[in-house]
């Protein structure tokens, strides 16, 4: 058996200079996440989420970005996780797409607000039946005695509510207001494109970096 280290590829489908670039980064962006959404990638919106505790440790997990505008990367959650009391402690969260298929990635660093409760109601309510009742039955990150009394907290709450559950007060929304936004594309020998997108006096400069 090989060793893992022997594991390679070298990446050859696209360059990214700066004339490339849109004007702004959420433009360019969704123009890399139509591309990733076109080339049929699995879950193209899923994206990394890193945040840091009060004891300066960092965690990450898997989110689904749901929205993205030119204030910022919207997800959803149960303000209560992890990653909820986490961004309520720092206020500072670090996203990343890796979209493998096209040999791209996209890392975002910036700060975190909750979205208006409105837009948290409009999603929630948007969601299948199901997945509104797990986010009510179940206490995100929390530990719990067995699947069977997951799935009891499922069956109470679905008894209780029926069709139409509501959104609970600890479910939610975030968006994340980018400072640098970098977007890196594969090349070979691994002399890769990477090119920052860093907030500067109300506007965007744009800068190289070496891979």
């Amino acid at each position: 058996m090989n060793s893992i280290a022997d594991l390679r590829k070298d990446y050859k489908l696209a360059a990214l200079g700066k004339r490339d670039l849109a004007a702004d980064p959420f433009t360019q962006f969704q123009k890399w996440l139509d591309d990733a959404i076109k080339a049929e990638v699995p879950e193209p919106t899923a994206m990394n989420l890193a945040t840091v505790g009060a004891n300066a440790r960092p965690s990450s997990r898997i989110v689904l970005l749901k929205g993205v505008d030119e204030k910022g990367f919207v997800f959803f959650t149960n303000y209560e996780s992890r990653k909820g009391r986490e961004l309520a402690e720092s206020q500072w969260a670090a996203l990343t797409f890796h979209w493998v298929e096209l040999e791209r990635q996209v890392r975002i660093e910036g700060h975190v607000e909750k979205v208006d409760a409105k837009v948290s109601d409009d999603y929630f309510n948007s969601r299948p039946v199901k997945s509104r009742i797990g986010a009510i039955a179940s206490a995100q990150s929390e530990k719990v005695d067995s699947r069977e009394a997951l799935e009891k907290s499922f069956a109470d709450i679905e008894a209780k509510y029926g069709d139409n559950p509501p959104r609970p007060a600890h479910w939610g929304g975030y968006v994340i207001v980018p400072e640098m936004v970098e977007f890196w594309q594969g090349r070979r020998s691994r002399l890769h494109d990477r090119l920052v997108f860093q907030r500067q006096f109300g506007g965007w400069h744009i800068e190289r970096l070496a891979p």
